[in-house]
């Protein structure tokens, strides 16, 4: 580093664990939420039910991410304060970044989920399997979803490559030590690496 004179390499090191941590349990939450919110909405089509989860799902899509954060510690850590603010010295300090970096994840995989749900329920087997006086919950489970995961694990893969990105934004609100945090804080600085006595400019 040509500011702090430290190998850069250790300090990744030090780093990315946080990063690696919101950022995957976030994707945790936004499958264990998009999911169900997104059979919910297609097993409803039509419905209150159906046309709340499309409105929720757009305006997630929609909302800023840092404007989300920024609401979050207004309402949970300055006004209730039930939440810390900034850093992570307790598991409590991971409850509002990753909530904000999961936010627009669910909203995607619960589009994804109503448009695979709707696709495959009106499929002849579904209408077989019904048919046939199995339950409409293991008709939904056992037989819809498991044929509905394909386009949504491949969304998920995607949104694991965002998520991880969109972290820079939440290290930052929240002061925590991660890549994000690191990269913008050398950007501004513009603290270039040094490689055997020469700037690397990049």
């Amino acid at each position: 580093s040509w500011m702090t004179n430290q190998n850069v390499l250790s300090q990744i090191r030090v780093r990315l664990p946080y990063t690696l941590l919101i950022g995957l349990l976030s994707v945790l939450v936004s499958v264990v939420i998009g999911i169900p919110l997104g059979i919910l909405a297609a097993t409803n089509q039509y419905t209150w039910k159906d046309s709340l989860a499309i409105f929720m799902s757009l305006f997630c899509v929609s909302m800023p991410q840092f404007w989300f954060a920024l609401i979050l510690v207004m309402i949970f850590a300055l006004r209730l304060g039930i939440l810390p603010p900034v850093g992570i010295k307790t598991w409590t300090g991971y409850v509002l970044p990753i909530v904000s970096t999961a936010v627009g994840a669910i909203a995607n995989i619960a589009r994804q989920t109503r448009s695979s749900m709707l696709e495959v329920i009106s499929q002849d087997y579904i209408t077989t399997a019904r048919a046939k006086g199995q339950k409409e919950r293991n008709v939904i489970y056992r037989h819809a979803l498991r044929n509905a995961l394909n386009p949504i694990i491949t969304i998920v893969g995607g949104i694991v490559a965002g998520v991880l990105g969109g972290t820079m934004v939440t290290e930052q609100i929240f002061s925590i030590p991660g890549i994000g945090s690191y990269l913008l804080t050398a950007v501004s600085a513009r603290d270039y690496p040094v490689i055997r006595g020469s700037v690397l400019v990049i």
